[in-house]
């Protein structure tokens, strides 16, 4: 991977990954669109530590929310009241939220860096996002606000947010669908989908920062990785603070509607080079 690569992926993934489109099926089709030749391994590492950088951002956005967050676990821990304060309930809800996840991942990890190799496979599960945006704006009555989340949404959004491990189904547009579902309001489910990636986020780059260690050409692999890392978590802050302003007042409909297009360009360019 060049480092212009790396800085044009770098900035896909600070757009794609708090946008509802798939930073992960984006990853995927700009190389396959460009005709880049990237190593699957290579590519899957890239991927997962590029999101390091949008971690960063949503550190640096929310840093007073993580902070009080942490702060009131702690303390809770300290007192033996750990769901006394609603910012550590809002804590162990991130946690619990998490679960599904970690296990998905842990029990699936390979087929789902299988299905990074397969363009047409990730084309496809776009439409599966712009079902999910579709079915949250139908279905979610948008009445209930972030202070009300309980630990029954916590563990639906989280759920939710395991299904989209498969490269193609947005992160944040399962986790905000799985929000709406339960009657949050499209701020409130943004908020709670940004917060819950941390966790994520965190794990996934060990895991792929352990792998990348193991690669032959580790030291090789480093001025993309950190060109990569910048650019996106400069362009994911931007984009944090863009969507929630956007989700005020405005539907999901028409990042359902980018996803068919993009799913449909695909799948027509795939047709074309067979």
């Amino acid at each position: 991977m060049t480092l212009l690569q790396s800085i044009i992926l770098g900035i896909i993934q600070g757009l794609t990954e708090f946008l509802p489109i798939s930073s992960s099926a984006h990853l995927v089709i700009t190389p396959y669109l460009l005709g880049w030749q990237i190593p699957a391994q290579a590519a899957f590492i890239f991927d997962v530590l590029v999101q390091l950088g949008t971690l960063l951002a949503v550190i640096l956005y929310f840093r007073k929310d993580l902070y009080r967050i942490l702060v009131a676990v702690i303390d809770g821990l300290l007192h033996r009241h750990p769901f006394s304060e609603p910012m550590s309930r809002l804590g162990w809800m991130l946690i619990l939220a998490t679960i599904p996840a970690v296990v998905a991942g842990l029990l699936f990890k390979d087929p789902v860096e299988r299905t990074f190799g397969s363009p047409v496979a990730v084309a496809l599960l776009l439409l599966v996002t712009a079902l999910f945006l579709v079915v949250a704006e139908v279905v979610g009555k948008r009445n209930r606000q972030f202070e009300t989340i309980s630990w029954k949404d916590a563990l639906v959004v989280g759920l939710f947010q395991a299904i989209s491990l498969l490269p193609g189904i947005s992160r944040s547009g399962s986790t905000i669908t799985g929000g709406m579902i339960r009657d949050l309001e499209r701020p409130a489910a943004a908020r709670f989908s940004f917060l819950m990636s941390v966790p994520v986020m965190l794990g996934a780059g060990t895991l792929a920062i352990i792998d990348l260690i193991q690669l032959p050409d580790f030291s090789l692999q480093l001025p993309p990785l950190i060109a990569g890392f910048i650019t996106s978590a400069i362009v994911g802050y931007l984009s944090i603070r863009w969507l929630l302003a956007y989700l005020v007042k405005r539907r999901l409909y028409l990042f359902a509607i980018y996803c068919v297009a993009l799913s449909a360009i695909v799948l027509l360019f795939s047709l074309i080079r067979a």
